[in-house]
Protein backbone atom coordinates (compact mmCIF):
# COMPACT_ATOMS: atom_id res chain seq x y z
CA UNK A 1 0.00 0.00 0.00
CA UNK A 2 1.26 3.57 -1.13
CA UNK A 3 1.72 6.32 1.22
CA UNK A 4 -0.78 8.33 -0.30
CA UNK A 5 -3.28 5.38 0.73
CA UNK A 6 -2.00 4.92 3.93
CA UNK A 7 -2.96 8.68 4.84
CA UNK A 8 -6.12 8.69 3.34
CA UNK A 9 -6.82 5.51 5.74
CA UNK A 10 -5.24 7.01 8.68
CA UNK A 11 -8.23 10.03 7.67
CA UNK A 12 -10.51 7.56 7.11
CA UNK A 13 -10.24 6.09 10.51
CA UNK A 14 -10.11 8.98 12.26
CA UNK A 15 -13.71 9.91 10.63
CA UNK A 16 -15.20 6.58 11.74
CA UNK A 17 -14.23 7.15 14.85
CA UNK A 18 -16.16 10.58 14.51
CA UNK A 19 -19.07 8.58 12.98
CA UNK A 20 -20.14 6.61 16.00
CA UNK A 21 -20.40 10.27 18.19
CA UNK A 22 -23.87 10.60 16.25
CA UNK A 23 -24.92 7.11 17.30
CA UNK A 24 -27.22 8.17 20.01
CA UNK A 25 -29.00 10.84 17.65
CA UNK A 26 -32.90 11.10 17.86
CA UNK A 27 -34.23 9.60 14.80
CA UNK A 28 -38.28 10.28 13.91
CA UNK A 29 -40.66 7.66 14.88
CA UNK A 30 -42.23 6.09 12.36
CA UNK A 31 -45.40 3.66 13.30
CA UNK A 32 -45.24 0.00 11.52
CA UNK A 33 -48.37 -0.85 9.41
CA UNK A 34 -50.15 -3.47 9.35
CA UNK A 35 -48.40 -6.10 7.00
CA UNK A 36 -50.21 -8.84 4.52
CA UNK A 37 -49.22 -11.97 6.02
CA UNK A 38 -48.34 -13.31 9.32
CA UNK A 39 -46.24 -15.65 7.55
CA UNK A 40 -44.37 -13.20 5.60
CA UNK A 41 -43.89 -11.31 9.58
CA UNK A 42 -42.29 -14.17 10.62
CA UNK A 43 -39.72 -14.56 7.91
CA UNK A 44 -36.64 -13.12 8.44
CA UNK A 45 -36.15 -11.75 5.08
CA UNK A 46 -32.75 -10.00 3.35
CA UNK A 47 -31.67 -8.50 -0.26
CA UNK A 48 -28.44 -9.34 -1.33
CA UNK A 49 -28.74 -6.56 -3.36
CA UNK A 50 -29.89 -3.00 -2.23
CA UNK A 51 -28.25 0.39 -4.82
CA UNK A 52 -29.89 2.44 -2.19
CA UNK A 53 -26.54 3.73 -0.39
CA UNK A 54 -26.04 5.45 -4.02
CA UNK A 55 -28.82 8.25 -2.71
CA UNK A 56 -27.40 8.78 0.80
CA UNK A 57 -25.36 11.70 -0.74
CA UNK A 58 -28.56 13.42 -2.26
CA UNK A 59 -29.19 16.36 -0.80
CA UNK A 60 -31.93 16.19 1.67
CA UNK A 61 -32.78 12.54 1.09
CA UNK A 62 -33.33 10.87 4.30
CA UNK A 63 -33.59 7.22 4.96
CA UNK A 64 -35.81 7.83 7.42
CA UNK A 65 -38.49 9.61 4.98
CA UNK A 66 -41.38 7.77 3.49
CA UNK A 67 -40.38 8.07 -0.41
CA UNK A 68 -42.35 6.66 -3.29
CA UNK A 69 -40.62 5.34 -6.32
CA UNK A 70 -43.22 7.55 -8.91
CA UNK A 71 -42.02 10.95 -7.63
CA UNK A 72 -38.61 10.11 -6.01
CA UNK A 73 -37.04 7.58 -8.01
CA UNK A 74 -36.52 5.42 -4.91
CA UNK A 75 -37.34 2.44 -3.68
CA UNK A 76 -36.23 1.58 -0.25
CA UNK A 77 -36.37 3.93 3.07
CA UNK A 78 -37.28 2.68 6.31
CA UNK A 79 -40.80 3.34 6.14
CA UNK A 80 -41.14 1.29 3.35
CA UNK A 81 -39.19 -1.51 4.64
CA UNK A 82 -41.55 -2.04 7.92
CA UNK A 83 -44.09 -2.15 5.54
CA UNK A 84 -43.03 -4.49 3.31
CA UNK A 85 -41.24 -6.57 6.43
CA UNK A 86 -37.99 -6.44 4.69
CA UNK A 87 -35.39 -7.21 7.67
CA UNK A 88 -32.45 -6.03 5.85
CA UNK A 89 -29.75 -7.25 3.26
CA UNK A 90 -26.22 -6.06 1.63
CA UNK A 91 -26.16 -2.35 1.11
CA UNK A 92 -23.74 -2.11 -2.00
CA UNK A 93 -20.64 0.11 -2.34
CA UNK A 94 -21.23 0.10 -6.06
CA UNK A 95 -18.59 2.56 -8.79
CA UNK A 96 -18.96 2.83 -12.28
CA UNK A 97 -16.54 1.57 -14.07
CA UNK A 98 -14.07 4.51 -15.62
CA UNK A 99 -11.16 4.57 -17.25
CA UNK A 100 -7.91 2.07 -16.50
CA UNK A 101 -5.34 4.01 -15.39
CA UNK A 102 -3.47 4.78 -12.24
CA UNK A 103 -5.20 8.53 -11.51
CA UNK A 104 -8.94 7.24 -12.74
CA UNK A 105 -8.52 3.98 -10.47
CA UNK A 106 -7.06 6.13 -7.44
CA UNK A 107 -10.10 8.79 -7.68
CA UNK A 108 -12.40 5.22 -7.99
CA UNK A 109 -11.10 4.07 -4.99
CA UNK A 110 -11.73 7.18 -2.56
CA UNK A 111 -15.33 7.64 -3.88
CA UNK A 112 -15.62 3.63 -2.87
CA UNK A 113 -14.13 4.31 0.77
CA UNK A 114 -16.51 7.64 0.84
CA UNK A 115 -19.79 5.48 0.31
CA UNK A 116 -18.72 2.52 2.32
CA UNK A 117 -18.10 5.66 5.29
CA UNK A 118 -21.51 6.61 4.38
CA UNK A 119 -23.14 3.73 4.68
CA UNK A 120 -21.61 3.54 8.34
CA UNK A 121 -22.91 6.79 9.16
CA UNK A 122 -26.32 5.54 8.31
CA UNK A 123 -26.37 3.37 10.60
CA UNK A 124 -24.53 5.58 13.67
CA UNK A 125 -27.06 7.96 12.79
CA UNK A 126 -30.20 5.91 13.37
CA UNK A 127 -28.74 3.25 15.79
CA UNK A 128 -32.04 2.87 16.95
CA UNK A 129 -33.02 1.78 13.92
CA UNK A 130 -30.10 -0.03 12.22
CA UNK A 131 -27.58 -2.00 12.79
CA UNK A 132 -23.87 -3.42 10.38
CA UNK A 133 -24.08 -7.16 10.08
CA UNK A 134 -20.79 -8.34 10.60
CA UNK A 135 -21.21 -12.33 10.58
CA UNK A 136 -23.63 -14.77 9.92
CA UNK A 137 -25.27 -14.93 13.34
CA UNK A 138 -25.86 -10.92 13.20
CA UNK A 139 -28.73 -11.14 11.20
CA UNK A 140 -31.43 -12.85 13.18
CA UNK A 141 -30.05 -10.95 16.61
CA UNK A 142 -30.13 -7.61 14.81
CA UNK A 143 -33.67 -8.29 13.44
CA UNK A 144 -34.97 -9.87 17.02
CA UNK A 145 -33.77 -6.54 18.39
CA UNK A 146 -36.32 -4.80 16.11
CA UNK A 147 -33.57 -2.83 14.08
CA UNK A 148 -32.80 -3.47 10.24
CA UNK A 149 -29.82 -5.52 9.06
CA UNK A 150 -27.13 -3.71 7.11
CA UNK A 151 -24.55 -5.83 4.99
CA UNK A 152 -22.11 -4.12 2.83
CA UNK A 153 -21.24 -5.16 0.05
CA UNK A 154 -19.12 -4.49 -3.49
CA UNK A 155 -20.30 -4.24 -7.06
CA UNK A 156 -17.47 -4.15 -8.98
CA UNK A 157 -13.72 -4.66 -8.26
CA UNK A 158 -12.86 -1.39 -10.16
CA UNK A 159 -11.76 0.75 -7.10
CA UNK A 160 -9.47 -2.13 -5.92
CA UNK A 161 -7.38 -3.23 -8.87
CA UNK A 162 -4.56 -1.21 -8.47
CA UNK A 163 -4.15 -2.90 -5.12
CA UNK A 164 -5.20 -6.05 -3.84
CA UNK A 165 -4.72 -5.53 -0.26
CA UNK A 166 -7.27 -2.78 -0.42
CA UNK A 167 -9.80 -5.78 -0.17
CA UNK A 168 -8.88 -6.69 3.87
CA UNK A 169 -9.28 -2.56 4.15
CA UNK A 170 -13.05 -2.74 3.06
CA UNK A 171 -13.20 -5.88 4.88
CA UNK A 172 -12.32 -4.28 8.02
CA UNK A 173 -15.00 -1.43 7.16
CA UNK A 174 -17.34 -4.49 6.94
CA UNK A 175 -17.54 -5.71 3.44
CA UNK A 176 -18.82 -9.67 3.16
CA UNK A 177 -19.90 -9.46 -0.81
CA UNK A 178 -17.56 -8.58 -3.28
CA UNK A 179 -18.10 -9.17 -7.09
CA UNK A 180 -15.46 -8.43 -9.39
CA UNK A 181 -17.17 -6.83 -12.35
CA UNK A 182 -19.94 -5.48 -14.01
CA UNK A 183 -21.06 -4.19 -17.04
CA UNK A 184 -17.80 -3.97 -18.82
CA UNK A 185 -14.32 -5.44 -18.61
CA UNK A 186 -11.88 -4.20 -16.27
CA UNK A 187 -8.37 -5.32 -14.91
CA UNK A 188 -10.56 -8.42 -12.79
CA UNK A 189 -12.70 -10.16 -14.65
CA UNK A 190 -14.69 -10.05 -18.45
CA UNK A 191 -18.12 -8.44 -18.16
CA UNK A 192 -21.56 -10.84 -19.62
CA UNK A 193 -22.63 -7.52 -21.00
CA UNK A 194 -19.11 -6.04 -22.63
CA UNK A 195 -18.44 -6.82 -26.70
CA UNK A 196 -14.84 -8.49 -26.15
CA UNK A 197 -13.58 -11.29 -23.79
CA UNK A 198 -10.53 -9.61 -22.34
CA UNK A 199 -9.68 -11.96 -20.90
CA UNK A 200 -11.18 -15.16 -20.96
CA UNK A 201 -12.30 -15.05 -17.90
CA UNK A 202 -10.70 -13.99 -14.61
CA UNK A 203 -7.31 -12.27 -15.42
CA UNK A 204 -4.17 -13.34 -12.96
CA UNK A 205 -5.20 -10.03 -10.42
CA UNK A 206 -8.63 -11.47 -10.69
CA UNK A 207 -7.73 -15.16 -9.50
CA UNK A 208 -5.51 -13.67 -6.24
CA UNK A 209 -8.46 -11.67 -5.68
CA UNK A 210 -10.32 -15.04 -5.20
CA UNK A 211 -7.82 -16.34 -3.02
CA UNK A 212 -7.59 -13.25 -1.35
CA UNK A 213 -11.52 -13.08 -0.54
CA UNK A 214 -11.47 -16.95 0.40
CA UNK A 215 -8.62 -15.95 3.00
CA UNK A 216 -10.52 -12.71 4.57
CA UNK A 217 -14.40 -14.24 4.68
CA UNK A 218 -15.75 -12.69 1.76
CA UNK A 219 -18.40 -13.90 0.02
CA UNK A 220 -17.61 -14.15 -3.92
CA UNK A 221 -20.28 -12.22 -6.35
CA UNK A 222 -20.60 -13.61 -9.86
CA UNK A 223 -23.71 -11.49 -10.96
CA UNK A 224 -22.48 -9.17 -14.06
CA UNK A 225 -19.63 -11.16 -14.66
CA UNK A 226 -19.32 -13.39 -17.89
CA UNK A 227 -20.09 -17.50 -18.42
CA UNK A 228 -15.95 -18.15 -18.29
CA UNK A 229 -15.59 -16.17 -14.90
CA UNK A 230 -18.56 -18.39 -13.33
CA UNK A 231 -16.88 -21.36 -14.26
CA UNK A 232 -13.34 -19.96 -13.19
CA UNK A 233 -14.96 -18.92 -9.80
CA UNK A 234 -16.52 -22.13 -9.22
CA UNK A 235 -12.92 -24.44 -9.82
CA UNK A 236 -10.95 -22.13 -8.01
CA UNK A 237 -12.81 -20.50 -5.27
CA UNK A 238 -12.88 -22.64 -2.06
CA UNK A 239 -16.10 -21.94 -0.83
CA UNK A 240 -19.54 -20.80 -2.73
CA UNK A 241 -20.40 -18.91 -5.10
CA UNK A 242 -22.94 -16.14 -4.76
CA UNK A 243 -24.80 -14.36 -7.71
CA UNK A 244 -26.45 -11.66 -5.68
CA UNK A 245 -28.79 -10.72 -8.52
CA UNK A 246 -29.12 -12.35 -11.51
CA UNK A 247 -32.16 -14.24 -13.49
CA UNK A 248 -32.75 -17.36 -15.84
CA UNK A 249 -31.21 -17.50 -19.35
CA UNK A 250 -32.74 -20.62 -19.79
CA UNK A 251 -36.22 -18.09 -19.34
CA UNK A 252 -35.03 -15.18 -21.15
CA UNK A 253 -31.53 -15.38 -22.96
CA UNK A 254 -29.83 -12.12 -22.39
CA UNK A 255 -26.05 -12.19 -21.53
CA UNK A 256 -26.37 -11.29 -17.94
CA UNK A 257 -28.45 -14.27 -17.15
CA UNK A 258 -27.13 -17.85 -16.53
CA UNK A 259 -28.11 -20.52 -18.09
CA UNK A 260 -29.70 -24.14 -16.17
CA UNK A 261 -26.23 -25.91 -16.64
CA UNK A 262 -24.76 -23.47 -14.86
CA UNK A 263 -26.68 -23.17 -11.83
CA UNK A 264 -26.71 -27.10 -11.82
CA UNK A 265 -23.06 -26.23 -10.69
CA UNK A 266 -23.34 -23.59 -8.41
CA UNK A 267 -25.83 -25.06 -6.43
CA UNK A 268 -23.63 -28.41 -6.80
CA UNK A 269 -21.14 -26.27 -4.87
CA UNK A 270 -23.31 -25.00 -2.43
CA UNK A 271 -24.19 -21.47 -4.27
CA UNK A 272 -26.79 -19.73 -4.26
CA UNK A 273 -28.37 -17.30 -7.31
CA UNK A 274 -30.59 -14.09 -5.80
CA UNK A 275 -33.56 -13.39 -8.26
CA UNK A 276 -33.05 -10.06 -10.17
CA UNK A 277 -36.02 -8.07 -10.89
CA UNK A 278 -34.36 -5.47 -13.62
CA UNK A 279 -37.41 -5.24 -16.08
CA UNK A 280 -34.35 -5.25 -19.27
CA UNK A 281 -32.74 -8.53 -17.65
CA UNK A 282 -36.80 -10.64 -17.26
CA UNK A 283 -38.19 -9.64 -20.70
CA UNK A 284 -37.20 -9.13 -24.09
CA UNK A 285 -37.77 -5.50 -25.16
CA UNK A 286 -37.98 -4.16 -28.99
CA UNK A 287 -35.30 -1.24 -29.34
CA UNK A 288 -36.79 2.05 -29.78
CA UNK A 289 -34.63 4.52 -30.72
CA UNK A 290 -36.57 8.12 -30.39
CA UNK A 291 -37.44 6.77 -26.95
CA UNK A 292 -33.50 5.59 -26.21
CA UNK A 293 -32.61 9.61 -27.70
CA UNK A 294 -34.97 11.06 -25.45
CA UNK A 295 -33.96 9.02 -22.44
CA UNK A 296 -30.48 9.77 -23.28
CA UNK A 297 -31.36 13.40 -23.52
CA UNK A 298 -32.67 13.54 -20.23
CA UNK A 299 -29.81 12.33 -18.43
CA UNK A 300 -27.70 14.53 -20.20
CA UNK A 301 -29.54 18.05 -19.01
CA UNK A 302 -30.12 16.49 -15.53
CA UNK A 303 -26.85 14.51 -14.77
CA UNK A 304 -26.12 12.32 -12.20
CA UNK A 305 -29.48 11.85 -9.69
CA UNK A 306 -27.33 11.67 -6.38
CA UNK A 307 -26.77 15.36 -6.59
CA UNK A 308 -29.97 16.49 -7.38
CA UNK A 309 -32.08 18.23 -4.61
CA UNK A 310 -35.57 17.07 -4.00
CA UNK A 311 -37.39 19.85 -6.23
CA UNK A 312 -35.09 18.37 -9.35
CA UNK A 313 -35.66 14.87 -8.63
CA UNK A 314 -39.38 15.65 -8.76
CA UNK A 315 -39.02 17.75 -12.16
CA UNK A 316 -37.14 14.45 -13.49
CA UNK A 317 -39.39 11.92 -12.47
CA UNK A 318 -42.18 13.99 -14.57
CA UNK A 319 -40.04 14.15 -17.59
CA UNK A 320 -39.59 10.65 -17.24
CA UNK A 321 -43.31 10.10 -17.33
CA UNK A 322 -43.75 12.50 -20.21
CA UNK A 323 -41.06 10.46 -22.50
CA UNK A 324 -43.00 6.84 -21.36
CA UNK A 325 -46.39 8.79 -22.39
CA UNK A 326 -45.07 9.89 -25.73
CA UNK A 327 -42.81 6.55 -26.92
CA UNK A 328 -44.56 3.86 -24.71
CA UNK A 329 -42.70 1.06 -24.05
CA UNK A 330 -44.04 -2.57 -22.68
CA UNK A 331 -42.88 -3.01 -19.46
CA UNK A 332 -41.68 -6.23 -17.61
CA UNK A 333 -44.65 -7.12 -14.77
CA UNK A 334 -44.82 -9.00 -11.52
CA UNK A 335 -45.59 -12.43 -13.19
CA UNK A 336 -42.40 -12.17 -15.69
CA UNK A 337 -40.11 -11.87 -12.47
CA UNK A 338 -41.97 -15.14 -10.71
CA UNK A 339 -41.31 -16.85 -14.10
CA UNK A 340 -37.48 -16.55 -13.51
CA UNK A 341 -38.10 -17.38 -9.83
CA UNK A 342 -39.78 -20.73 -10.58
CA UNK A 343 -37.92 -21.81 -12.83
CA UNK A 344 -34.84 -21.26 -10.82
CA UNK A 345 -36.46 -23.52 -7.78
CA UNK A 346 -37.06 -25.96 -10.39
CA UNK A 347 -34.01 -26.09 -11.31
CA UNK A 348 -32.19 -26.06 -8.27
CA UNK A 349 -34.71 -26.72 -5.67
CA UNK A 350 -35.33 -23.65 -2.42
CA UNK A 351 -31.85 -24.25 -0.79
CA UNK A 352 -29.77 -22.76 -3.95
CA UNK A 353 -32.71 -19.66 -4.29
CA UNK A 354 -32.84 -16.19 -2.66
CA UNK A 355 -33.91 -12.60 -3.44
CA UNK A 356 -31.46 -9.81 -5.04
CA UNK A 357 -34.29 -7.85 -7.22
CA UNK A 358 -31.56 -4.59 -7.86
CA UNK A 359 -33.73 -2.10 -5.56
CA UNK A 360 -32.72 1.42 -6.45
CA UNK A 361 -30.35 0.22 -9.03
CA UNK A 362 -33.02 -0.26 -11.94
CA UNK A 363 -35.10 -3.02 -10.43
CA UNK A 364 -38.77 -3.40 -9.88
CA UNK A 365 -41.47 -4.08 -12.15
CA UNK A 366 -44.96 -3.45 -12.90
CA UNK A 367 -46.70 -4.80 -9.67
CA UNK A 368 -43.48 -5.14 -7.73
CA UNK A 369 -42.38 -1.45 -7.85
CA UNK A 370 -40.66 -0.98 -4.29
CA UNK A 371 -40.26 -2.71 -1.14
CA UNK A 372 -43.70 -2.50 0.22
CA UNK A 373 -44.36 -4.95 -2.44
CA UNK A 374 -42.16 -7.96 -1.15
CA UNK A 375 -45.43 -9.68 0.66
CA UNK A 376 -46.58 -10.34 -2.92
CA UNK A 377 -43.65 -12.75 -3.47
CA UNK A 378 -44.52 -14.53 -0.34
CA UNK A 379 -48.32 -15.21 -1.39
CA UNK A 380 -47.37 -15.78 -4.49
CA UNK A 381 -44.29 -18.90 -3.38
CA UNK A 382 -47.07 -20.07 -1.09
CA UNK A 383 -49.73 -20.04 -4.35
CA UNK A 384 -47.20 -22.25 -5.81
CA UNK A 385 -46.66 -25.19 -3.31
CA UNK A 386 -43.45 -23.76 -1.56
CA UNK A 387 -43.67 -24.20 2.27
CA UNK A 388 -43.10 -22.13 5.33
CA UNK A 389 -39.36 -23.99 5.54
CA UNK A 390 -38.49 -23.51 1.80
CA UNK A 391 -39.29 -19.80 2.10
CA UNK A 392 -37.07 -19.36 5.25
CA UNK A 393 -34.22 -20.82 2.98
CA UNK A 394 -35.33 -18.35 0.33
CA UNK A 395 -35.79 -15.28 2.14
CA UNK A 396 -31.97 -15.48 4.65
CA UNK A 397 -31.45 -19.00 5.12
CA UNK A 398 -29.32 -19.79 1.94
CA UNK A 399 -27.45 -16.86 1.54
CA UNK A 400 -26.21 -17.15 5.52
CA UNK A 401 -25.75 -20.60 5.56
CA UNK A 402 -22.92 -19.17 2.23
CA UNK A 403 -21.75 -16.43 4.64
CA UNK A 404 -21.81 -19.12 7.42
CA UNK A 405 -19.50 -21.41 5.22
CA UNK A 406 -16.98 -18.20 3.72
CA UNK A 407 -16.11 -17.75 7.52
CA UNK A 408 -15.48 -21.58 8.52
CA UNK A 409 -13.40 -21.46 5.86
CA UNK A 410 -11.63 -18.43 6.64
CA UNK A 411 -11.00 -19.71 9.89
CA UNK A 412 -9.78 -23.04 8.94
CA UNK A 413 -7.15 -21.28 6.73
CA UNK A 414 -5.82 -19.22 9.30
CA UNK A 415 -5.84 -22.30 11.64
CA UNK A 416 -3.41 -23.69 8.73
CA UNK A 417 -1.16 -21.00 8.62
Amino acid sequence: MDVRTTSLMALLLASMTLLWEVAGAQTQSVSPPRRNTALHERLLTLDTHLDTPALLSRPGWSIMDRHDARNDLSQVDYPRMVRGGLDGGFWVIFTPQGARTPEATAQARDSALLTALRIREMVARHSDRFELALSSTDAQRIAAAGRRVVYMSIENGYPLAGDPTLLRTFYGMGVRLFGPVHTRNNDLADSSTDAVREWQGLSPLGKQFIAEANRLGIMLDASHASDEVLDQMLELSKTPVLLSHSGCKDVYAHPRNVDDERLRKLAAQGGVIQMNSLGGYLVAAADNPQRRQALAALDARFGPQNTLPPAKIRELAAARRAIDAQFPAARAGFEDFMRHVLHALEVVGPEHVGMGADWDGGGGVEGLEDVADLPKITQRLLAAGYSEQDLAAIWSGNVLRVLREVEEHAVRAKQQL
